[in-house]
């Protein structure tokens, strides 16, 4: 007789046997929907390659980038040499802080110097971009106090000024560690009005900040990836792309400093584009065999012919370095722009020869890609490359011929072509013999600079010019009874008179005002002067500069008009803008205008919230150029 046990036990081993059965027959349909679906990926040609591509790692996967926002620093300053202008400040902390730097200097009675009509208090601000180096330079931004009583600021000197980044903690202001100095000339718009005092109030001093400090560039690993061997691994890959010269040694461009930062130097084809430079390298994998690279070569060249996904496929065999050159070829027989631009961006940051044309059409043709086309271009070092911004240097378009000029400066700035000069120790002056319509262009931001498109350009006399508050142009008749001479006067007071008298010529009247003492903003004053009075008939461009965020339209998908819905739908297309970082060659250099404010931009730095922790802390309660005020 069984125990209770026993029968106790029966039901429940019939019961595990028919789960047995169950079970087994779920695992037989499971492994024949998995041969049906085994049998189905296998006609597809894409998908083992695509799950072969899914089991490489990328550097992004398991990174973050660092050193990629930009730092804001900030000063008080005088600002001397004001024609009568300046107002003495009322009590406040920022009129403390200059006095205080006055008395440092050994200034004798620094009351009456601020005091006087020729000088006023400015605040000033400025940005140290990503991978900034000691020594560079970058554009401040000055403003007089809110309840200041100066007038403007025009023909005004900023005097040498440290900056660092302040925060306003409690009720105390408190200062960081000098990271720049900043001095010269301001420069107000020109294009300003008399009664505009926000518009006179305000200036800059184009490259009149310097760094007193290197920012450090790296990448940060992910908590699960944060080892001494993973550290080891991703600046192994790095390396094996990228390196660099020191005193003539090879050297990687990575070095893992610790189990989770990786520091990064700036390989030089990518120091006009950082950003790029950091996505280049966090497309690269940790590992990966050679059937991995060639699968995943092979998926990206298809992912480049189209439209859609050229652009990070782009990136990615740009990143894969001279075993992705032919795949990126196939992409310039494309009939899609959008395509061959992609393409042609990344080889010639391979500085491949082939690049050339396709970018030199797009920059001319196309312009949401000129931007990004000539700074690739610039970043070659390849004479096809040079020939094309040559050549770009007489297209029509005003912005088209500046961004040529400012890349063939970014190639070799002493190429005879566009070196120029140093006018004054102060500005760059270049004077290019081009073949199209004569143009002038100057510059508020990046480096003070005057470049002339055509040589023998010439002022239309009679004329009656300013250059700033000590120079005035005039036209004289010679002694055959016409206007082709022109003199030029500096009238200070109690100082001799003096004059220079020289032709019509464009290029001599600025060499005039140089001679006589006039700086950058005197110069910028009367061009713009002369162009509003007629005398300069060529064309005046300031900052022309090539822009990011412009949309083109991507050809329509619909080849046959009948199958769209509605009337004209196969004639549209959406408008698209291209998702590049916009290279630091064509933005600010560290200006407020130079941070672009993009949904990329907001979701990197969510990323990377890690390395802005600290600062926060200086930066809770805003900074003392928002709250000048608070005296």
């Amino acid at each position: 007789m069984k125990s209770s046990k026993a029968i106790a036990r029966g039901p429940c081993r019939r019961q595990a046997c028919v789960w047995t059965i169950w079970a087994w027959l779920a695992a037989v349909v499971a492994a024949g929907a998995g041969c049906s679906a085994l049998n189905v990926r296998s006609q597809s040609p894409e998908d083992p390659i695509e799950q072969i591509s899914r089991e490489v790692t990328l550097i992004g996967d398991i990174s973050v980038p660092f050193g990629m926002n930009y730092i804001p620093i900030e000063s008080v300053a005088l600002v001397t040499g004001l024609p009568g202008t300046g107002s003495d400040p009322p009590p406040s902390p920022q009129r403390g802080a200059v006095l205080a730097e006055m008395q440092t200097r050994g200034v004798k009675d620094p009351n009456a110097v601020l005091a006087s009509p020729t000088t006023d208090i400015v605040l000033v601000r400025g940005y140290l971009r990503p991978g900034i180096q000691k020594g560079d330079h970058f554009d401040v931004e000055v403003r007089t106090l809110s309840r200041s009583e100066c007038t403007s600021l025009r023909d005004g000197w900023l005097m040498e000024s440290r900056m660092r980044e302040m925060a306003l903690l409690g009720n105390a202001v408190h200062e960081g560690t000098m990271l720049a100095l900043a001095e010269g000339p301001i420069l107000v718009d020109p294009s300003a009005k008399e009664a505009d005092k926000v518009g006179q109030c305000r200036g800059r001093v184009l490259g009149g900040g310097t760094s007193a400090t290197s920012r450090e560039l790296g990448l940060v690993l992910g908590n699960e990836e944060r080892n001494v061997l993973t550290s080891a691994q991703v600046g192994t890959a790095i390396n094996r792309r990228f390196h660099t010269y020191e005193g003539g040694i090879k050297i990687g461009v990575a070095r893992p400093k610790t189990d989770e930062f990786i520091q990064l130097k700036v390989h030089p084809r990518y120091k006009d584009n950082i950003e790029r430079y950091v996505r280049v390298i966090r497309a690269l994998p940790v590992r990966e065999t050679a059937a991995q690279q060639q699968a995943r070569m092979q998926l990206l060249e298809r992912q480049l012919l189209d439209p859609i996904t050229a652009g990070p496929a782009a990136l990615k065999l740009e990143a894969l370095g001279k075993p992705a050159i032919d795949a990126l070829r196939k992409g310039l027989d494309s009939k899609e722009d959008e395509v061959r631009f992609y393409a042609a961006e990344a080889l010639a940051y391979l500085d491949e020869s082939a690049a050339a044309e396709p970018l030199q059409q797009l920059a001319r043709d196309v312009p949401a890609f000129r931007a990004f086309a000539l700074a690739a271009l610039g970043a070659m070092d390849d004479l096809e490359a040079y020939e094309a911004l040559r050549d770009l240097l007489d297209a029509g378009s005003a912005e088209t011929r500046y961004g040529a000029f400012r890349s063939l400066w970014a190639m070799n700035s002493r190429d005879p072509l566009v070196r120029g000069e140093q006018l004054n120790d102060e500005f760059g002056y270049h004077v290019l013999n081009t073949k199209s319509a004569p143009m002038v262009h100057v510059t508020r931001s990046y480096r003070p600079e005057i470049v002339l498109f055509g040589a023998d350009q010439r002022f239309r006399t009679p004329l009656m010019i300013e250059a700033g508050k000590n120079i005035v142009i005039t036209s004289a008749q010679n002694e055959h009874g016409d206007n082709q001479h022109v003199t030029v006067s500096r009238f200070v007071l109690d100082e001799p008179d003096q004059k220079r008298v020289v032709s019509s010529k464009v290029d001599d009247v600025i060499r005039a005002i140089v001679d006589l003492g006039g700086t950058y903003p005197d110069v910028v004053q009367a061009l713009q002067h002369a162009k509003s009075t007629g005398a300069l008939v060529s064309r005046f461009q300031v900052d022309a500069v090539p822009r990011g965020g412009r949309t083109y339209r991507r050809k329509n998908e619909l080849t046959d008009p009948s199958e769209s819905e509605t009337p004209g739908e196969a004639d549209s297309a959406p408008e698209l803008v291209v998702l590049n970082p916009l290279p630091e060659l064509f933005t600010n250099r560290g200006t407020a205008d130079d941070k672009p404010a993009s949904k990329a931009k907001a979701s990197e730095r969510e990323r990377s919230k890690d390395e802005e922790k600290p600062r926060q802390k200086r930066r809770l309660l805003g900074t003392m150029l928002h709250r000048d005020d608070d005296s």
